[in-house]
């Protein structure tokens, strides 16, 4: 089967790159992408997705059971490692993921293109309450990443993370910069009058 035609998601860039390391259980997955603090990362915040991902790159034949684990303390697990088809298809899938941007639709754009729904002081207030809580994400983040020695090429995704989470700040202050001046605004009468077509 073409590389290609395996689906492509965080998460399973993320199976395959541990497995590159070294084989490893499902748990034992979970508990790394929590000590280097990935879970930013790649989404496992439902506790299954992780083994639903693992059962599809088993079916797509990029990873296959190496052994099954089991100790006195434990139940038995299975433990996976990356086969030829699965290490060809990280490569691609991590020179696609760098090189082209994906076509991705976050909530908060679609939020501002509604914007006008909202009167434009309730807007500030979301706004403001959005802009705390960036900066306090923003503050969390640059404590744990001072607290940490690493070489910088194990933290450049926090690194692009920071980058976005100031300048979405810094956005989204004068932003409300601008709706506390009045420079940006609207009305039920204005929103009633705009006919959308430049030149009507």
């Amino acid at each position: 089967m073409a590389a290609r035609a395996h689906r492509r998601s965080p998460l399973a860039m993320m199976v395959l790159a541990l497995l590159v390391e070294e084989p490893m259980h499902a748990y034992r997955m979970q508990q790394v992408i929590r000590e280097r603090d990935k879970q930013d990362v790649v989404n496992v915040a439902q506790r299954n997705s992780i083994y639903q991902t693992i059962d599809r790159l088993r079916r797509d034949e990029l990873i296959r059971v190496a052994h099954t684990a089991r100790d006195e303390r434990r139940p038995e697990r299975t433990v996976y490692e990356l086969t030829d088809e699965g290490r060809r298809t990280l490569d691609e899938w991590l020179a696609d993921a760098l090189a082209t941007p994906a076509r991705e639709f976050p909530e908060f754009p679609a939020a501002l293109s509604f914007l006008p729904i909202l009167p434009p002081a309730e807007a500030t207030r979301q706004l403001e309450r959005r802009a705390e809580t960036l900066a306090t994400r923003l503050r969390e983040r640059e404590a744990v990443l001072a607290a940490v020695e690493l070489p910088r090429l194990f933290l450049i995704e926090d690194e692009y993370r920071l980058t976005l989470l100031r300048t979405e700040l810094d956005w989204v202050r004068r932003l409300v910069a601008e709706l506390r001046a009045g420079t940006l605004t609207w009305s039920g009468e204005w929103l009633a009058d705009w006919t959308g077509s430049p030149g009507d």
